[in-house]
């Protein structure tokens, strides 16, 4: 197969509508899975890096939003997005392709303004009501660790914000670093300090796209040597995190 006839090969898999369309979640947190809305469109770790894909293809840049990242992997084999890049776990391996992980995040717990509680033995008890976005590896993560507390999904970020500020849920599971951000917001909060969870975000690819999937592979790794992913960090508030990844 000649060079060119390979590219347009790619192409045809890669971007079948003539756009490169990226799959991106919203919160208003931002970091290096989420995304944000922004007054011309969208910002995230996510959006840089599917932008310089885009470019490298010679093709235009679509983002198609979803509330979070198990509607994502809902979607994988309905042909509405091309390339994305979020959270990796075994139940979402059997319904897409991964490449490499680019980014390494501690998940714990968040409990409402005024709790008593500090650790995971006082959460974990009878009666105590724990959010979750819903369908996401975070979730599936805090059903398996607590085995008394209670644990439900919620589909946006914005609404379990507001449950935990109005003290309606006792603790909020998502990574430690938005965790951070969201004790800032809603003051009496409390991050506990024990890691339940890594959550290891990774490009993926429909399911059945080889070309694609090699291609997102090369991009990624390339990205991660040549400061491309640093940059894709810094430019959306991530200037003091390092770059956490993994092997596949």
């Amino acid at each position: 197969m000649t060079m060119p006839a390979a590219a347009d090969a790619l192409k045809e898999e890669i971007a079948p509508t003539g756009k490169l369309r990226v799959a991106i979640a919203i919160s208003p947190a931002g970091g290096a899975f989420w995304s944000t809305r922004t007054e011309t469109g969208y910002a995230g770790v996510p959006v840089d890096l599917g932008r310089e894909m885009a470019a490298q293809l010679g093709v235009p840049v679509e983002y198609v939003a979803h509330n979070n990242s198990g509607q994502i992997v809902d979607a994988a084999s309905k042909g509405t997005w091309d390339i994305t890049f979020l959270p990796k776990d075994p139940e979402r391996e059997g319904r897409m392709s991964f490449g490499p992980i680019y980014e390494v995040a501690d998940a714990t717990y968040i409990v409402k303004p005024g709790s008593t509680v500090t650790n995971f033995a006082k959460l974990d008890q009878p009666g105590i009501k724990v959010a979750a976005v819903n369908n996401t590896t975070t979730m599936r993560g805090a059903i398996a660790h607590l085995k008394n507390a209670e644990v439900t999904g919620y589909q946006t970020y914005d609404e379990i914000f507001g449950l935990l500020k109005d003290g309606e849920i006792d603790a909020f599971a998502l990574s430690r670093d938005q965790l951070n951000a969201m004790a800032k917001q809603i003051p009496g909060t409390r991050v506990l300090d024990e890691t339940f969870k890594q959550t290891v975000t990774a490009v993926a690819v429909p399911p059945n796209h080889p070309r694609s999937l090699a291609f997102a592979e090369k991009f990624l790794n390339e990205a991660i040597a040549n400061g491309t992913l640093r940059k894709a960090y810094d430019n959306n508030g991530l200037k003091d995190r390092p770059i956490r990844t993994q092997t596949k």
